[in-house]
């Protein structure tokens, strides 16, 4: 490997090094007016006064630095997990990655390469998600890690690491109900963007090459699936069960089952991929899959890893360690970056797999969606909001409709407010109509989910995919087709 990127988009040299100083002024302007508002303060109350407030800005940063692990996750020693531990010494000798490597498991599904200091001696991180380390061959945890290392070698000159540093530092300014940047952060973010996904797409080709292109194609598209899965489904999991006092003792194993569901993978597929809609400040590092795929150059490369998972030896002690950390933070759905006082030795453990679908499903009859729509459109029942939303639908006016109906609406950015209206409104009037439909004798399709029902000709039906298609084509018909099969209208009338 030779550590060139693939001919693309050239920026000059001066150009982007002016790019990256205007995101940095941008992102520590907020800063540069409290440093203002300091210096006021301290004219008008005095020194020792003024001196109070950069405490204010300072104390919770210095808490976060002090409370928080120098390194997250389990620690994985070549003598405890050695077919791990070769694996990924193969990549580093095929990637010609030099520097000192430190490997540790962590609960999410993320794989991911950074610096880190141990000891005052500058080194690096691997971090391996356990969903991965599960899900993933040992071909396409091959092509992932080998990814992480050649990208690590491509942004490893000055003028790139700075570039990615000014950008996450702008991206964060962008977070939050209240974006006063966001006019003159997004031109910058958009500009800067080809530069760092032409970084990616060159470690997607080395992987490929290294690796193969089959299996590094089958990894990038798992590993959306994979996250959206975890995210989407698992993690509530944990929650839920975290506020009754227990945590899922076999987490990973529903969580490997769930992935094995063919519908569980297409609505995670297609979820994925509708995440890059939302993208609306270009924030985003990585291109969306389809376009990381159909970059791959065609020829495999040759491996001797297989389909197989890579053998954990202490497969059980890891899963239990990292669904405690999962269930002991203090946002189980935020992750174990999270800390709370919930000890490990007050929860009960349970076994998902032994409670009913219902539950690992999260599923009750006329929730919180079918009641948000219920209050938007002023009626009284479910089925009565669901035929004034699809009116809405008809005419044109779903939009208004979607911002009653989930008032965070407002908060995001303008340019995401059709997609993520779109899909608050379709997932509120699916909340509404699926009880009318098991009613009336359809089931559900899927242990793990709540949107795929199957009728009682045996037809599946993914309710989400079928509401989003009548709001984008303005057509509620098929949708009005399943109401009427309810029989909630003759019901109305008597």
């Amino acid at each position: 490997m030779d550590g060139r990127i693939p001919e693309g988009p050239q920026v000059s040299p001066v150009r982007e090094w002016l790019l990256i100083a205007a995101m940095f002024a941008l992102a520590w302007l907020p800063l540069a007016g409290f440093t203002l508002v300091v210096l006021a303060v301290g004219l008008v109350w005095g020194v020792w006064q003024a001196a109070v407030l950069p405490l204010l800005w300072v104390l919770p940063a210095l808490y976060g630095a002090i409370v928080q692990d120098a390194l997250p996750g389990r620690a994985v020693r070549p003598g405890e997990e050695p077919e791990l531990a070769a694996l990924i010494q193969d990549m580093t000798e095929r990637t010609g990655f030099r520097a000192p490597l430190l490997v540790r498991i962590v609960p999410e599904p993320t794989v991911a390469l950074g610096r880190v200091k141990v000891a005052g001696v500058r080194t690096y991180a691997l971090l391996l998600g356990l969903p991965v380390l599960r899900a993933f061959s040992a071909a396409q945890l091959a092509a992932v890690i080998a990814h992480e290392l050649a990208h690590q070698q491509h942004v490893d000159d000055r003028r790139t690491r700075w570039l990615l540093t000014a950008r996450g530092a702008l991206a964060e300014r962008l977070e939050g109900r209240f974006r006063p940047l966001a006019p003159l952060a997004a031109p910058l973010l958009r500009a800067t963007q080809p530069r760092v996904w032409q970084t990616e797409s060159a470690a997607d080709a080395d992987a490929a090459r290294l690796v193969g292109a089959t299996a590094t194609r089958e990894a990038l598209e798992r590993t959306g699936v994979i996250d959206e899965a975890f995210t989407g489904i698992a993690e509530f999991w944990v929650a839920d069960l975290v506020e009754d006092g227990r945590y899922p003792l076999d987490f990973y194993d529903a969580l490997d089952l769930a992935l094995k569901d063919p519908l569980v993978a297409s609505c995670c597929a297609r979820d994925a991929a509708e995440e890059h809609t939302l993208d609306a400040y270009a924030t985003a590092d990585h291109p969306p899959p389809a376009e990381r795929v159909a970059a791959l150059p065609p020829t495999d490369g040759w491996t001797a890893y297989g389909s197989d998972p890579v053998v954990l030896r202490d497969a059980d002690a890891i899963a239990r360690w990292c669904v405690l950390q999962l269930a002991c933070a203090d946002d189980p759905e935020a992750g174990p970056a999270s800390r709370s006082s919930i000890r490990p030795e007050d929860l009960k453990p349970v076994r998902l797999l032994d409670l009913d679908a219902d539950e690992l499903r999260g599923t009750a009859d006329e929730g919180p969606g079918a009641q948000a729509l219920t209050a938007a459109t002023r009626q009284v029942s479910p089925a009565q909001a669901l035929r004034v939303a699809l009116d809405a639908v008809a005419d044109g006016h779903w939009h208004r409709l979607a911002r009653r109906v989930a008032p965070r609406l407002r908060w995001l950015p303008s340019a995401v407010h059709p997609a993520a209206g779109r899909q608050m409104l379709a997932d509120a009037m699916g909340a509404a109509l699926t009880p009318l439909l098991l009613r009336a004798g359809w089931s559900y399709a899927s242990r793990w989910m709540s949107t795929v029902l199957t009728a009682p000709d045996g037809t599946v039906v993914d309710l989400y995919e079928l509401l989003v298609t009548a709001v984008d084509s303005g057509d509620p018909a098929p949708v009005r087709a399943l109401l009427e099969k309810t029989g909630t209208e003759e019901a109305e009338r008597v």
